[in-house]
């Protein structure tokens, strides 16, 4: 009988039992899967972003399918942080759960003062910086699109924690490397792409948006592509770990991206079809290995053969 194979990884030191996450956004804050999944099987659970105060998010629609994927503009509704360490995080905790805590703000301080809470907070393994929102001082221009702003949220936060710091990148960029490159010199442990890409969708009936919103965020098979080109795009161009999403639905789709170099992987959309995704992933990456022989993750990840190789 074929040995299990060792499927851990390591994300600048922190362990986790395998490489499959969960999306933030795309799994509540956990426990509303608790009855699909067990959470403890997974590499980690990366809860729904955290803001200073809560948030009720956009007016309605807010979420629209489309082919191979969907427009989600739902304005990152939360509870509140303050709200999540008292009453999410214990039950997350108790389940022996590995918690990624996804944080957003307006402001470089709100960050900052997001994390400072987080990072002493009994429970929580990791923060991973949403750089996607909008950044009230320059007129709603995403953190994550400038290499500036995006490097100055991440050293300012940097300052405040000893946490394993993950800072999630946006699509909606001219050159992924730079913007990869400008978060590492400021301090991130790690890169996590990629976020949604922008879009929109048109009631052609009715000639108004199918979001309140406007436009929305496309996530879904649809972008996998994109998202794999940039993951291997960002391998190449940082030193640090790099944790790839987008569109993962299959074992075969976490596999490309850790062929191309990702250290480990998020389920995302996926978990609105089949809350039992991120399982079937993990169990398929398994037997794909036990089918190869490969007898540890380490020994695949980053193995892909370019032609002239």
């Amino acid at each position: 009988m074929t040995a299990d194979p060792d499927l851990s990884v390591t994300i600048a030191g922190l362990r986790l039992k395998n490489p499959v996450m969960t999306a933030s956004g795309t799994f509540g804050y956990g426990e509303e899967y608790a009855g699909f999944v067990d959470l403890g099987r997974l590499g980690a659970v990366v809860v729904k972003g955290l803001s200073l105060e809560p948030r009720s998010g956009n007016p309605p629609p807010r979420i629209i399918e489309t082919p191979c994927g969907m427009l989600n503009a739902v304005g990152l509704q939360n509870i509140g942080v303050r709200s999540f360490v008292a009453e999410k995080l214990p039950r997350l905790r108790d389940r022996g759960v590995t918690v990624v805590a996804n944080v957003y703000g307006e402001s470089v301080d709100e960050y900052r003062r997001v994390c400072e809470i987080l990072s002493t907070a009994l429970g929580v393994a990791a923060l991973e910086i949403n750089v996607s929102c909008p950044n009230v001082s320059k007129g709603g221009l995403a953190f994550g699109s400038d290499p500036e702003t995006a490097a100055q949220v991440t050293a300012k936060v940097r300052e405040v924690t000893d946490l394993t710091l993950i800072v999630k990148l946006t699509p909606n960029v001219t050159d992924i490397a730079v913007i990869a490159r400008a978060v590492e010199e400021a301090g991130a442990d790690a890169v996590s792409l990629i976020n949604t890409l922008t879009g929109m969708s048109i009631d052609v009936e009715t000639k108004k948006p199918h979001l309140y919103n406007v436009t929305g965020g496309l996530s879904g098979p649809a972008i996998r592509p994109v998202a794999l080109r940039m993951v291997y795009q960002a391998v190449r161009a940082v030193r640090i770990p790099v944790i790839g999403i987008g569109g993962i639905c299959t074992a075969n789709d976490a596999l490309e991206f850790l062929i191309a170099g990702a250290r480990a992987v998020q389920v995302g959309t996926a978990n609105f079809i089949d809350p039992k995704a991120s399982i079937r992933v993990l169990d398929g990456i398994a037997d794909y290995l036990r089918r190869h022989a490969i007898g540890a993750l380490r020994d695949l990840i980053g193995t892909l053969r370019t032609p002239g190789e």
